[in-house]
């Protein structure tokens, strides 16, 4: 084990959004367990809990600006629009890495189990750069949200992404791995598929999922679809290629109507064969407005990346650092003048 990788300044992330009902519960168990990381000297006393709202609609800044107030570990981050789950973790990031020697992420509800952190910094300290954490198991899925992810991920092997089955946005990155993944200029962000490709040293470490504590989850179906969009469309060309299959596919069975279409006309049968024909119109329509929406979803998101807008941008910081770097904004200014 590496003497300077002990006690290393630890930065939790959290994203946020619409949370009022689960934030106090929490902080206060990601408090107590940051508590126990410095009392037993697992971590610095620098170490701290980063909360990024992610424009919720709710009282969750309020309840963040609360928890600053009252706790020198807090520190929140307030994104000027709602920019997804995966905007807000590499906001919380970005910004954490300049005063951490790694992070963990984990998600405001705290489904994933908090105890696994020192799985993660024993890793860590054994010379992983980034430490994976993988589901144990899916039993508090519902069947249907089981099967699509057992789905999604078979899809996304295939598709040849370098990707853990059943990994999760809970994960530890170090200060090299973070200073690695802010040259990665995505829009469309998979974190779980571009992480693994950084290349450092990696390891995987198992945790169990709990059900939620309080309010439902705000990661609705439509989020999810545009979460498996963003990591398929992300990593892979094989879709364009299954399009091409399709086509190729196409032109056959159009040969051979043609050759049932003159074989029906030399033996008098010409009034037959209407199922056939709108068989095959429909199949092959089919088969175009879906060959033109997979290729219209690759050109939509070369043209989101050719804009280069910025990924997040922060309305107000919260911190207790005399060097925060987030933004210049007025309420950030008014924060460190005070």
């Amino acid at each position: 084990m590496e003497e300077n990788r002990k006690k290393g300044t630890l930065c939790i992330v959290v994203p946020c959004y619409n949370e009022e009902e689960a934030l106090l519960t929490s902080a206060r168990l990601l408090l107590e367990k940051l508590g126990g990381l410095k009392d037993r000297g697992i971590v610095s006393e620098k170490s701290r809990i980063i909360f990024v709202d992610d424009g919720s609609k709710d009282k969750t800044w309020e309840l963040i600006e609360q928890l600053y107030g009252e706790n020198r570990e807090i520190t929140g981050l307030r994104l000027a629009h709602n920019r997804g789950h995966q905007n807000a973790i590499l906001a919380g990031m970005m910004y954490a890495k300049d005063y951490c020697d790694y992070t963990i992420t984990i998600d405001a509800d705290l489904q994933q189990d908090v105890n696994a952190m020192e799985l993660f910094i024993r890793e860590y300290e054994e010379g992983s750069e980034v430490v994976f954490g993988v589901r144990n198991s899916r039993k508090t899925d519902g069947f249907l949200k089981k099967l699509s992810a057992t789905f999604f991920y078979k899809t996304m092997r295939f598709m040849g992404a370098n990707i853990y089955e059943n990994s999760a946005d809970y994960r530890l990155m170090s200060a090299k791995a973070l200073d690695a993944l802010s040259e990665y200029g995505e829009v469309n962000l998979f974190l779980r598929g571009i992480i693994p490709d950084i290349g450092l040293r990696s390891s995987v470490v198992h945790f169990d999922v709990f059900p939620r504590m309080q309010g439902e989850s705000k990661y609705s179906l439509s989020k999810m679809l545009t979460l498996a969009a963003d990591g398929i469309t992300s990593f892979s060309i094989k879709p364009i290629r299954l399009v091409f299959c399709m086509g190729i596919l196409a032109l056959l069975v159009g040969f051979g109507m043609i050759i049932h279409i003159v074989y029906e006309h030399y033996f008098g049968y010409t009034s037959d064969g209407w199922s056939s024909i709108l068989m095959s119109i429909w199949v092959l329509g089919g088969a175009i407005l879906l060959s033109l929406g997979i290729i219209g979803e690759y050109v939509g998101r070369n043209y989101m990346e050719t804009k280069r807008r910025p990924r997040y941008y922060f309305w107000q910081t919260l911190s207790h650092d005399d060097n925060c770097k987030a933004c210049s904004c007025k309420p950030c200014s008014d924060e460190k003048n005070t």
